[in-house]
């Protein structure tokens, strides 16, 4: 279940799609109340960025820099050296994609406190296609000193990191998309710069994500609940600086991550992680991004499902990752199984102890178990084995008396998983 304690939303109920970029303007508009020092650069994109609001509200306070992205940074950089609060807005391709050295240069090198908003970031751009569709953002951005990346998961959160983007002290850099997104918080819902938030409790594995993968998560999440595992959920927004304490704690729980992410596997929020873990408590890791290419031109639930970032992709992700993590208890488990069994292994046995496959087959002796486990289709595995039982387990158990294998058997829960430990068992038991 969600953790009800952080205020989130229903997800059996129906879900409000807003684009993040709202609420970028929205928190433009309360940050500009608050604070006079509050000003708004744009590079002809003022309405599209959601910056209009704010340039009705505080003409005298908003500059229209134009097609100039370059002279964007650097002139924002001049109003924070005199104790302006900049906030500068483009799309992510052009800022900070275009003018990266300035804002470099300018910006990070002399620690300004100038706020860079990269709008339309991601492959939900869809029809605007690969020119426009910004997927190294995080990489280029988190690799600067002084930098501050932050990656809302909804426009309510993205209003949140905006007010918070105002007043802390630095660069930072606030990435959003274009397309409606899952509304999946409230406005009770806690964000503080640097602190990743625990949206949903669970043992066997965490789902570590950012911006609107976030949803996609939390659906996978409820899926690989109703199949018995047991399933953490992270909103990371912050990728710089990492909370690598609760990064820490996640991982010794549950021992296995996922990170999602809608930009590339390179350099993003999954690299984040893995250069952390990898140093103080490696775990297995599965990166569900995209791998390597850029995008292109479609519409945006089609792309989302062509480059592998929907809530199936991540469920495939986490069968996998929950392989690797089993592997070492599995391989232990397998040396105890002694050579004396190699006979029970291989060996005919009563007719009257036949396993009988709901699709009609036979099987004779869990040789031929191994042999099924290849070719099962998925609606006869799944009669056998659900989160309330596993046939084939309890068939060894009765017949062979292997409680060892049993147990093994127990913890298959896809057929590669029966077919991969059967593989091994053989291996083992006749190399002895």
């Amino acid at each position: 279940m969600i953790n009800k304690s952080i205020k989130l939303v229903d997800l059996s109920k129906e879900i409000q799609k807003v684009p993040t970029r709202n609420g970028y303007g929205e928190g433009l508009l309360i940050a500009g109340e608050r604070n006079h020092n509050v000003v708004v650069l744009c590079a002809d994109l003022t309405e599209s960025t959601r910056s209009l609001g704010f340039k009705n509200k505080f003409p005298e306070r908003f500059i229209e820099m134009g097609v100039a992205e370059q002279n964007l940074a650097t002139v924002a950089s001049g109003m924070a050296a005199v104790g302006k609060i900049p906030f500068i807005s483009s799309y992510a391709v052009f800022s900070p994609g275009r003018n990266w050295e300035q804002i470099r240069t300018t910006i990070c090198y002399n620690d300004q406190n100038v706020k860079i908003a990269g709008a339309h970031a991601g492959i939900s751009v869809g029809p605007d296609g690969a020119t426009h569709q910004m997927l190294e953002d995080i990489a280029i951005t988190r690799a600067l000193p002084n930098m501050k990346v932050i990656v809302p998961c909804d426009s309510i959160e993205t209003k949140k990191a905006t007010l918070a983007a105002a007043e802390v002290y630095g660069p930072v850099y606030l990435r959003f998309a274009r397309e409606k997104t899952a509304v999946v918080t409230t406005e009770q819902t806690p964000f503080n710069i640097g602190k990743a938030e625990i949206f949903r409790e669970g043992n066997d594995v965490a789902i570590i994500a950012c911006g609107p993968m976030v949803y996609e998560a939390l659906i996978a999440a409820e899926a690989l609940e109703r199949q018995g595992i047991s399933v953490m959920v992270v909103n990371n927004h912050t990728i710089k600086p990492l909370d690598k304490p609760t990064i820490l704690n996640v991982a010794k729980k549950t021992r296995a991550i996922i990170t999602a992410e809608e930009h590339q596997t390179t350099g993003g929020l999954g690299s984040a992680i893995a250069e952390f873990l990898s140093q103080v408590f490696p775990v297995p890791m599965r990166f569900v991004g995209v791998k390597d290419r850029f995008g292109e031109s479609g519409n945006t639930d089609e792309l989302m499902k062509k480059f592998g970032l929907t809530a199936q992709d991540i469920i495939i992700a986490a069968k996998e990752v929950l392989l690797i993590k089993e592997k070492p208890k599995i391989d232990e488990e397998i040396s105890e199984i002694h050579s004396t069994d190699a006979k029970k292994l291989l060996g005919q046995i009563s007719p009257d102890y036949f396993f009988r496959l709901r699709s009609g087959g036979v099987i004779k002796n869990i040789s031929e178990l191994k042999k099924a486990a290849k070719r099962m289709d998925k609606e006869t595995f799944s009669h056998h084995v659900n989160q309330h039982k596993n046939d084939f387990s309890n068939w060894i158990k009765e017949v062979f008396k292997d409680q060892k294998l049993a147990n093994l058997i127990k913890n298959c829960k896809t057929r590669e998983d029966l077919y991969n430990t059967l593989t091994n068992v053989f291996k083992n038991t006749l190399r002895k």
